[in-house]
C-alpha cells in the first residue's frame, strides 16, 4: 500500500483549478497576472502621428506603423497583389499603372472603358488636364513666395570668403511675370 501514496502536494492554485472543473467554470483564471496591457493611453485616429518611447509612430489602413526615412520608398514599392481586384500583379505594365493610379493594368483599363461607354471619357481627360494646370500655377506660385522671401545680404564663396551683395528681387516684376504666367496658363485650360 506503500507505493499507492500520494507523495506530491497540491499547490494552492492547483485546488482552485479542480473547483473549477467541478463547478463548470472552465474557463476561471487561478493566477493572477501583471505586465503591459497593450492598450495605449491615447486614441489615434487614421494619418495621426505620434512619439512614443523615442519612436514616431503613425496608424496607416487601420495598422499601427512606426515612422522611418524609407517611407518614401514603401509608397514607391509595388504590392503583389492589386489593391482593388486582388488579382496577382505580374504583368509587365503593373508596376507602371500602380505607381500612377494604385491599380493595376486591367482595373485601369476596365474604369477607363466603362468612362468610355457612359460617355464621360472627355469630361474626365479635361478634368484632369485642367488639375494639372492647377497644379503647375500653385507650384509657381509657390515658387515665387519663396523668391521673394530670400535675402542675398551675404554669400559664401567656395573659398569661405563672405561677400556681401547689393540689390533685390524687384517685387514688382516679378508680380507682373507671375500675372503674366498665371493669366496664359489659365487660357491653356480646357
Amino acid at each position: 500500500m506503500s507505493n499507492n501514496v500520494l507523495k506530491k502536494e497540491f499547490q494552492k492554485r492547483d485546488v482552485e483549478r479542480l473547483r473549477n472543473l467541478v463547478k463548470g467554470k472552465y474557463g476561471d483564471k487561478t493566477t493572477i497576472g501583471v505586465g503591459y496591457n497593450g492598450v495605449s493611453k491615447e486614441d489615434h485616429k487614421e494619418g495621426d502621428i505620434w512619439e512614443e518611447n523615442g519612436k514616431k509612430w503613425t496608424i496607416r489602413d487601420g495598422i499601427k506603423e512606426n515612422v522611418t526615412k524609407l517611407d518614401n520608398f514603401k509608397k514607391a514599392a509595388v504590392p503583389l497583389f492589386c489593391p482593388e481586384c486582388k488579382q496577382i500583379m505580374d504583368k509587365q505594365l503593373d508596376s507602371f499603372y500602380y505607381k500612377s493610379y494604385n491599380c493595376c493594368l486591367d482595373c485601369r483599363t476596365k474604369f477607363e472603358t466603362r468612362l468610355k461607354i457612359e460617355g464621360k471619357w472627355e469630361d474626365y481627360c479635361k478634368q484632369t488636364f485642367n488639375q494639372e494646370i492647377d497644379e503647375h500655377i500653385n507650384d509657381r506660385i509657390k515658387y515665387i513666395e519663396n523668391l521673394l522671401l530670400e535675402t542675398n545680404n551675404n554669400f559664401i564663396t567656395e573659398a569661405g570668403d563672405i561677400e556681401k551683395w547689393v540689390g533685390n528681387i524687384d517685387k514688382k516684376r516679378a508680380q507682373e511675370s507671375l500675372d503674366e504666367i498665371i493669366k496664359y496658363l489659365t487660357s491653356l485650360k480646357k
